[in-house]
């Protein structure tokens, strides 16, 4: 299952933002069914981050949201709402 949270940070934040997403990033890692996990900043739109995570299934990433709130709320205001959870529906790994 993988999780795409995306952002819209200024450029004034992006040092704070990156801070504050190796720490979610470090919470989530604690949490069960955490498999990996980025966060990476668009290269067409400098604003534009995403925090994305791989896990072994839905219930363990909402999971690990409630045990992930607290370190998450400060960037809550940067967040695009959008849904965040995405099944896989195929898979293809490179040679």
């Amino acid at each position: 299952m993988l999780a795409v949270i995306r952002y819209t940070v200024p450029e004034s934040q992006s040092q704070d933002f990156v801070k504050q997403g190796h720490t979610i990033l470090d919470t989530f890692a604690d949490q069960p069914g955490y498999l990996r996990g980025r966060l990476a900043r668009s290269v067409d739109e400098p604003n534009l981050w995403a925090l994305v995570s791989e896990w072994e299934g839905a219930g363990f990433y909402r999971r690990a949201l409630s045990a992930s709130r607290m370190v998450m709320y400060p960037l809550m205001i940067l967040m695009v709402h959008e849904p965040s959870a995405y099944e896989d529906v195929y898979l293809r790994d490179g040679a």
